[in-house]
């Protein structure tokens, strides 16, 4: 899973201000410009801790604060949710208030948490895909079953219509066919779609 854009989000905990941002990156290479890029914005906060997880790449840093309070707490949410091509980067503003080892691994956590609750979270699925070629009477009887029942691809007029498009269950072929009188699609492939999780 990944997010569908950047979120941020803010809780204070003893008068410390923690502001998470997270984002979908595709490379360790993406995760430290946007971690610089941060840091540049936060020129003065007290820490920016981060977490990356990438495929097979996993990092984390606790920028300062005691080690293993803050990088792996905020990793560990990553992990616990599923996350893939992810990094969570949380800007700390100090309030005065000694959190103690056991407070600033909560605040991460929880930082990382609540921001991860605010976001929208996408799953690529693959799923088959299918070619359905009609009479444009024939196509005016299913178009509205296709454009709500399927992942409809694309939709092209020539002395037919085409219909290409990808199915999240193969049992609407029967559907399909009631609806073509009998004509079944053809399965041409297949097809990543973005799912919507939560």
């Amino acid at each position: 899973m990944y997010l569908k854009q950047e979120t941020i989000h803010s809780i204070t905990i003893e008068r410390s201000e923690f502001i998470c941002y997270m984002k979908r990156v595709k490379t360790e290479e993406e995760y430290k410009d946007y971690l610089a890029q941060i840091k540049k914005k936060h020129y003065d906060a007290t820490h920016v801790c981060s977490a990356l997880i990438c495929h097979n790449i996993k990092r984390s840093s606790d920028d300062g604060e005691p080690s293993g309070t803050a990088g792996a707490p905020i990793l560990n949410v990553l992990e616990k949710n599923g996350m893939d091509e992810t990094c969570a980067l949380v800007v700390r503003y100090f309030g005065g208030i000694k959190l103690g080892a056991g407070g600033l691994i909560r605040a991460y956590s929880s930082a990382c948490s609540e921001c991860l609750k605010t976001g929208t979270l996408l799953e690529d699925v693959v799923l088959p895909k299918y070619e359905l070629k009609l009479s444009y009477e024939a196509a005016n009887r299913i178009d509205y079953y296709l454009s709500s029942q399927t992942v409809l691809i694309d939709r092209l007029y020539d002395t037919e219509v085409t219909y290409i498009f990808a199915l999240d269950d193969e049992n609407k072929i029967e559907k399909i066919k009631e609806f073509t009188r009998g004509k079944a699609p053809d399965k041409i492939g297949e097809e990543i779609i973005q799912k919507v999780v939560k």
